[in-house]
């Protein structure tokens, strides 16, 4: 029986779209493809969300190998990219019904050390009963150990527990650990669904 409902962040809970955040800054086209490879798909990127890295220790390497003139757009992306989250669609009610029908509710995100900074402004964050993120723990989602510390931090039983993320690599891994899941592919009927066929009481639209 599924007891607990636990959710990524980005691609999840609120719209985390690289693209979007470059639009933002209005730079040329040659400067917005070298701004995504340079941050977004860095190594810096992972570090921060392994917790090797501060974020201003990330910009600052980054910024060695972009030029001068991006290195304020630099500081600007991965120092303030939360300025202007927007939720997902939906995800705030279906959190609310599933808490007031008695699921616990936990995040496991990969995310650095700012995550607490900007947590409590997504406003589904007053719902969920417990919270952990990659950084904190040197590990990240798909290995094996961030699900066994999730289980481990909060008492949970990985087969009472329905995992919702927007990667099915993390997917699969949470699943080799015993919980169930499904890739969430920002359509919210599609979850509900998925989730009543698990045997969660939701509505459906």
């Amino acid at each position: 029986m599924i007891r607990n409902i636990v959710f990524d962040m980005g691609g999840v809970l609120i719209h985390f779209i690289p693209g979007h955040f470059i639009d933002r800054l209005h730079v040329s086209e040659e400067d917005r493809t070298l701004l995504f490879r340079q941050v977004f798909r860095s190594v810096e990127w992972a570090n921060m969300d392994w917790g090797i890295m501060t974020d201003e220790e990330a910009a600052e390497s980054i910024c060695g190998r972009v030029p001068r003139r991006l290195r304020d757009a630099v500081h600007e992306l991965v120092l303030r990219w939360d300025r202007l989250m927007e939720p997902m669609e939906g995800m705030e009610e279906l959190i609310e019904e599933l808490k007031a029908g008695g699921y616990g509710i936990y995040l496991l995100s990969n995310a650095s050390c700012r995550h607490p900074s900007y947590w409590p402004s997504i406003s589904a964050s007053r719902f969920f009963d417990g919270v952990l993120v990659s950084y904190s723990v040197k590990t990240v989602k798909p290995q094996p150990e961030i699900y066994r510390m999730l289980c481990g931090k909060f008492a949970l039983k990985a087969e009472e527990c329905f995992f919702v993320d927007d990667l099915p690599a993390n997917i699969a891994g949470a699943c080799r650990c015993g919980m169930s899941g499904m890739v969430f592919h920002e359509d919210i009927r599609e979850l509900r669904q998925a989730l009543r066929a698990a045997g969660v009481q939701v509505k459906l639209m």
